[in-house]
């Protein structure tokens, strides 16, 4: 099996259900934003949008500062929407730090841990293979046309 790039199938109702807080917000009984986290997964796992909930099965191991469960992102720019798309990007960047050695590992699996660890969404990208080293995540521009998310 192989890691797909999703917006996973379970997210999409719970988005319209409000239990993914991306940005603030007075609906909920807390005001702030969930944490979201992003775990990092071998290229041998199968993640994809049939996934539901962060698990620690074929994620990349304990390297660095990276730990089971992942880093969590900054969630600095609230959900927006230009024309009919609705978009959100976490932070600019997500790093590992030094230290962090992993082998072939392709997907990154974005989730909210403090709703149950429920999945978001799956990225993949070129299989990367580090020893002792950093791992960067360049987020793309948060707008309608290259936003992490977008719903149009």
């Amino acid at each position: 099996m192989a890691n797909t790039q999703a917006f996973c199938t379970s997210a999409k109702p719970e988005l319209l259900s409000g239990i993914h807080a991306l940005g603030t917000t007075v609906i909920r009984a807390g005001t702030g934003a969930d944490t979201i986290k992003g775990a990092l997964y071998l290229a041998a796992a199968t993640v994809n949008a049939s996934t539901t909930v962060y698990s620690a099965t074929n994620e990349v191991p304990n390297s660095g500062s990276y730990v089971a469960g992942g880093l969590a992102f900054t969630n600095a720019t609230p959900p927006s929407s230009s024309g009919t798309t609705g978009f959100w990007t976490p932070s600019a960047s997500w790093t590992t730090g030094s230290g962090f050695s992993a082998t072939a590992f392709d997907a990154i699996l974005v989730y909210n841990s403090s709703q149950a660890n429920r999945a978001i969404s799956v990225h993949t990208f070129g299989s990367q293979t580090i020893v002792a080293g950093t791992f960067t995540l360049t987020m793309p521009t948060n707008d309608a046309t290259n936003a992490l998310l977008r719903i149009a």
